[in-house]
């Protein structure tokens, strides 16, 4: 009923400013509204491109490219593949998930995981490990060298 008695939340123009330049900065300022500088070019860390442009993420799907993906999310900078492995070996499978901690080319960038399972015949009696071996780093310094020759492509157009 506060508009009954003329009264509605957050309304009372003695808390706003009236030039509107100073209403918008104060809106930005609580989070309220939107600016266009992401997509208008100016980014700051933290804040994704657009997949194509986006070197890490380019690169991160080109090394592992053989694999088929069980889940790709690009807003929330993950990529899950399904269970790999290699035909002579049905019983040992590999998953990757690559995590992208921000859009800048550094080695901590990335959160790399692999994970093997192993199985008894047909699928039975499966146990599931997560490794940190040389895999991870191979995928990493794979990941990071193919963004970096991307990025200097793109530097060069």
């Amino acid at each position: 009923m506060a508009a009954c008695n003329g009264k509605f939340p957050g309304a009372d123009a003695r808390k706003f400013p009236a030039d509107p330049k100073e209403r918008v900065k104060k809106n930005l300022e609580e989070g309220k509204g939107f600016t266009l500088n992401k997509t208008l070019g100016t980014t700051r860390g933290g804040v994704f491109d657009f997949a194509s442009s986006n070197e890490l993420w380019r690169a991160a799907l080109d090394v592992i490219d053989f694999m088929p993906l069980s889940s790709v999310n690009y807003s929330g900078g993950i990529i899950i593949t399904d269970w790999y492995s290699e035909s002579d070996n049905l019983d040992e499978s590999i998953k990757i998930s690559i995590r992208f901690l921000t859009n800048e080319l550094r080695a901590d960038a990335l959160d790399v995981k692999v994970f093997n399972r192993t199985c008894q015949k047909n699928l039975l009696n499966c146990k599931t490990i997560e490794t940190d071996g040389i895999l991870v780093a191979e995928l990493k310094k794979e990941i990071l060298k193919k963004a970096a020759i991307y990025q200097k492509q793109n530097k060069e157009k």
